[in-house]
């Protein structure tokens, strides 16, 4: 049974990517897709959403806000959240687990290095 995702990055493009690269590591995904964290927020609180992966900067709310949003609505993180940014600062790293994110990749990735990482979540 496919896992039901929300991808969320301000870039459909990189939505795209991000979706189409998790398809060719043979994950059965079924994907929704947010614009920012606002939108986020509202798919999430509706319910049934296996794994977040969001990106870090993003208008209305970033990604880190959404990563402490969502763990407001699941304080028991049973919901994995990957952050998937450029942000891959040792500092920036440590702050996004703080806030409960559950795993982390910088852009760019390779499909072998999103399979790596993501594996565990998505069987």
């Amino acid at each position: 049974m496919p896992k039901k995702i929300l991808v969320v990055d301000d870039s459909a493009m990189m939505r795209k990517i991000i979706i189409k690269n998790m398809r060719d590591c043979g994950f059965a995904i079924d994907p929704q897709e947010a614009g920012d964290g606002v939108e986020a927020v509202k798919i999430f609180a509706a319910g049934g959403i296996e794994a977040v992966f969001t990106d870090w900067n993003m208008p209305n709310m970033d990604g880190l806000t959404l990563v402490k949003e969502i763990r407001k609505l699941d304080p028991q993180k049973k919901i994995p959240i990957i952050m998937i940014t450029t942000e891959v600062t040792p500092d920036k790293v440590k702050e996004a687990v703080l806030a409960g994110a559950t795993n982390y990749i910088g852009k760019p990735f390779t499909p072998e290095k999103l399979k790596e990482k993501f594996e565990k979540y998505l069987i």
